[in-house]
């Protein structure tokens, strides 16, 4: 299938799942206003049956609405996940040096990092809008990747084999300012360090006052949240 191909049927992939949750809403309340019409008494007045099942009409729609988001999220995930498979390549020709060749696998090794990276960060960020970002992912040769998140703050990619031979992803949050790294198992833990960072304090909690300096830490996050959007971003490409 043509790249060109695969977006036309992404692109009517998206219509038809837009289109489905619209119909099933539609349907819901329309079936909704007949059975409220239909079953209320006949002894209430016009108004007031009407009334009832635009009632019911609403509560049915949204419980279409419901019942179709169980079925339809899988698959805008889906969606999402193939639409960003879909990629302009560029075609390379073939080396004529060994030089050429040893670029062109560098090459070829930093982007599988940036996209491992990005693919196993559902581990951390199972929302898959904030670090599933794989043009925000800078890969390297070792294998490694790594992603902005503020001036002098970066997430750190590795992937490392298990006793068992298995490979598993390790996410570590890396400074300018040479501190020691920090295992990163979430996003909230992420926000937790950078509002440490903003706020002045030690990064790492101490165990016996972890409560207190959370309370502090959200305080003074809400406080210069403005100070911080009024920072530069810088934005990694590869």
């Amino acid at each position: 299938m043509t790249r060109a191909v695969r977006r036309a049927t992404l692109a009517v992939a998206d219509a038809a799942t837009g289109g489905l949750g619209m119909v099933t809403i539609v349907f819901g309340g329309a079936l909704g206003a007949w059975a409220g019409y239909t079953y209320s008494p006949g002894t209430w007045p016009g108004d007031w049956r009407l009334a009832f099942a635009g009632g019911v009409a609403v509560v049915a729609a949204g419980a279409a609405g419901g019942m179709a988001d169980l079925f339809l999220t899988p698959l805008r995930r889906l969606l999402t996940t193939a639409r960003s498979a879909v990629r302009p390549t560029t075609t390379r020709t073939a080396p004529a040096t060994l030089a050429e060749g040893l670029a062109q696998a560098a090459a070829a090794t930093g982007k599988d990092a940036a996209s491992r990276a990005a693919s196993d960060a559902w581990r951390i960020d199972q929302s898959e809008q904030f670090l599933r970002d794989q043009d925000r992912w800078r890969g390297y040769e070792d294998g490694t990747a790594s992603f902005f998140l503020a001036p002098g703050v970066w997430l750190h990619y590795r992937s490392e084999k298990t006793e068992h031979g298995h490979l598993k992803s390790r996410f570590t949050l890396l400074t300018g300012d040479g501190d020691q790294p920090v295992p990163i198992t979430s996003v909230e833990e992420i926000r937790h360090q950078l509002a440490a960072r903003a706020a002045c304090l030690p990064a790492t909690p101490a165990a016996d006052d972890t409560d207190n300096q959370s309370d502090v830490l959200d305080a003074a996050a809400s406080e210069g949240r403005a100070d911080l959007d009024a920072q530069p971003w810088e934005t990694v490409s590869r």
